[in-house]
């Protein structure tokens, strides 16, 4: 939808065979560990909540059907629980500040 694609046309040009092909080949030729093109996915989804993305914006971008899904990824997000801490600290300085 959001890329205007016709129920006629594929979103992607390749077929699963064809990049797992290529991931097979790629792989080898690199000398690293193929992965699957399911892991590609699970890439993009933390590449998002380190761009801090929310979940809820994260989990309707890849389909995800509830929120507790994206959740599942909750160990890619424990900078934010010390940035909450650290932000809150400074909130606290700052009114006490202003309080005198």
């Amino acid at each position: 939808m959001l890329y205007d694609i016709k129920p006629d046309e594929r979103l992607f040009t390749v077929t699963k065979s064809y990049l797992n092909h290529e991931m097979d080949r790629g792989a080898k030729q690199a000398g690293v560990k193929r992965i699957r093109v399911h892991d590609i996915r699970h890439s993009h989804v933390s590449l998002l909540i380190n761009m801090g993305f929310s979940v809820l914006a994260i989990g309707e971008r890849v389909g995800h059907e509830a929120e507790k899904i994206t959740y599942r990824y909750a160990n890619l997000f424990p900078t934010v629980q010390t940035e909450m801490a650290e932000k809150l600290d400074m909130e606290r300085t700052s009114v006490e500040d202003w309080n005198g």
